[in-house]
């Protein structure tokens, strides 16, 4: 069964592991890419309905992982796949959920509990697989800590730093801070001739200068931004050192607070492949992939003004005006730092993004050697 805070009750079939979850119901409605989904650590401690009715049929490979495991806590699907289906699968969805402790359930109403959420908002979930006790799996989804104030960076970051080497000839060096940072970043940035030294969220600012660095990239990640204060204070270090910043996701919510602006969270989220974003300096409307339940607050049509330089919003999402992109302009016109909240790096979704891990690029003086 399936329980959310509210006392909404679904009953399906166990999927995955037995057992029982609580965490953050959330949906995502993207029709391919579940494998990304599951390891990407943005998605820890949420629970994650797909809208999409047939998942699994491609079953899990080697290569696409975004992490080493699967984040989320609890994963709903309507009709899994029987059998998968694909040259490059390696095991069953249902047998990685296994192999992982991940408690699921399928046979669901999908369409029934998104609008549920949409209506009333992103709310707290048990699923269990070991008792038909509503109210107790009621008390204790009640009981289970929200969303918001949670302060999750630590609990995903990488324990210890590593290098990702450049592809070709090392053209800079960039230090990316690990907020729960997918694989597939540092691969991008590598193609372009980047060496990327990933370090921990509790990275130090002299130690982000020991590595001469050309400049700093702060990923994605699950939590609260409100709670990131020291990740906030590492972000205004950089910037005073006038390193060239680009953020996404989590990274652009640190931005934001770091120039002075405020996060809140919205009432349900982005988490998709299909987001239309405009980008403000070009008129270009592009398809995006989002998985964000917070977002900054800043004005679109008034630019702000502080010791860094002009803030101003270079993207919004067409779908509800939310502020999808920032950038810092310095007195003589260079562009010192930008972030989008969306994720250019497409894992899984379109590729209309990817451009900007072109445009930092270009923000970073060569190495000389």
């Amino acid at each position: 069964m399936l329980v959310l805070e509210d006392g909404r009750t679904f009953r399906g079939q166990a999927y995955g592991a037995v057992g029982e979850t609580v965490g953050e119901a959330v949906f995502a409605t993207g029709m391919t890419g579940y494998q990304e989904t599951l390891t990407d650590p943005s998605y820890h401690r949420q629970v994650v309905v797909m809208t999409a009715p047939h998942i699994g049929n491609t079953g899990m490979n080697d290569e696409d992982d975004e992490s080493a495991r699967i984040w989320v806590a609890g994963y709903v699907v309507r009709e899994p796949a029987r059998a998968p289906s694909s040259w490059r699968s390696r095991r069953s969805l249902v047998d990685a959920l296994c192999q992982q402790g991940i408690v699921g359930i399928s046979g669901v109403d999908t369409r029934a509990l998104t609008r549920h959420l949409r209506e009333r908002g992103a709310m707290r979930v048990g699923i269990s697989s070991v008792s038909t006790d509503v109210d107790t799996l009621l008390a204790t989804v009640r009981a289970a800590p929200q969303m918001t104030g949670a302060d999750l960076t630590g609990e995903v970051t990488t324990p210890e730093r590593y290098v990702v080497p450049a592809v070709g000839v090392t053209r800079f060096r960039v230090a990316a801070i690990d907020l729960g940072i997918k694989r597939r970043i540092p691969v991008l940035l590598a193609r372009r001739g980047i060496e990327v030294h990933v370090l921990p969220a509790t990275v130090t600012i002299d130690e982000i200068e020991e590595c001469g660095v050309d400049g700093v990239f702060f990923g994605n990640g699950p939590g609260d931004p409100s709670t990131a204060d020291a990740a906030v204070a590492l972000v205004r270090g950089v910037l005073d050192r006038r390193l060239p910043i680009f953020g996404i996701c989590f990274g652009h919510q640190l931005l934001g607070r770091a120039l002075g602006l405020g996060t809140f969270k919205l009432p349900y989220g982005h988490r998709g492949i299909n987001a239309p974003v405009k980008d403000l300096t070009t008129g270009r409307v592009e398809v995006t992939a989002h998985n964000h339940g917070f977002a900054v607050a800043a004005s679109v049509e008034e630019p702000m003004e502080n010791s860094y330089g002009t803030v101003e919003v270079t993207h919004i999402c067409l779908n509800d005006g939310v502020v999808e992109g920032l950038r810092v302009v310095d007195a003589a016109g260079a562009v010192v730092a930008f972030s989008v909240q969306y994720h250019p790096e497409s894992a899984a979704g379109p590729h209309d993004a990817e451009h900007l891990f072109d445009r930092f690029a270009e923000l970073l003086p060569a190495q000389a050697g």
